[in-house]
């Protein structure tokens, strides 16, 4: 399986490539649109045929790049069923597979960070564990904030422990975002190790959302509706 992390550093957001090999068809999850042309070049130099562009959630820190690479590509543009963004192609609901030549990504309903969040649960297909592209609802030791679109942390709660945390031990953990240098955790260690949840009672884990004292993302009120406008408003 071809699998590429990509960064960037602006809105410390992780992008994520996958084909199930070199040649084949792709899917990206998470593309920020400043870094579009780096995105096509890869893609260009691996001979790859982007077929789908995801986002998880409407992204308040960057404008996506899911517009542009439908006009560079012809790609197919997918958010989750809840999404307000009338722009992209498709829709997924809950337990829906996208099948990607031989990639196979499971549609999870997970609210919490926003109130149209989805996670995407890779099968490994025997070739490496599973993994599962968590948006924001989950970070590595953390987890997404809860005070605006729609957030709520008892719904993080639930997505988090009554649904991601019921993963297999060893499935990798890919969020949208990390700020202190992580790249990939798996869901055993968060069960064990993150702060705001190992231990935590869904009343402890909103207290601590609620005192979070968090500023606006710095390009909130220009990210939201472009990214309702696929990036292109």
């Amino acid at each position: 399986m071809l699998f590429r992390q990509l960064f960037d550093k602006e809105s410390s957001t992780y992008t994520y490539l996958i084909a199930s090999g070199v040649g084949r068809e792709a899917v990206i999850i998470d593309p920020v649109k400043t870094q579009a042309s780096a995105y096509l070049g890869l893609i260009e130099q691996l001979d790859l045929k982007l077929v789908r562009a995801i986002d998880t959630h409407t992204h308040a820190d960057h404008v996506t790049a899911l517009g542009d690479l439908r006009d560079a590509t012809g790609c197919m543009t997918l958010m989750g069923e809840y999404t307000r963004a009338e722009c992209v192609s498709d829709h997924v609901s809950e337990g829906e597979t996208v099948d990607v030549d031989g990639v196979h990504l499971k549609a999870l309903f997970t609210p919490g960070h926003t109130d149209e969040s989805f996670s995407f649960l890779l099968d490994g297909a025997g070739e490496r564990e599973d993994a599962v592209f968590t948006g924001d609802v989950l970070l590595i030791r953390g987890s997404g904030r809860t005070d605006f679109q729609g957030g709520d942390a008892y719904k993080s709660y639930d997505s988090i422990v009554n649904k991601l945390f019921t993963l297999g031990d060893q499935t990798f953990v890919y969020p949208a975002h990390d700020y202190k240098g992580f790249t990939v955790s798996t869901i055993a260690e968060e069960r064990r190790f993150n702060p705001r949840l190992a231990g935590k009672s869904a009343e402890q884990y909103a207290q601590i959302m609620r005192n979070l004292d968090l500023p606006n993302p710095k390009m909130m009120d220009v990210a939201v509706p472009a990214n309702l406008a696929c990036g292109q408003a």
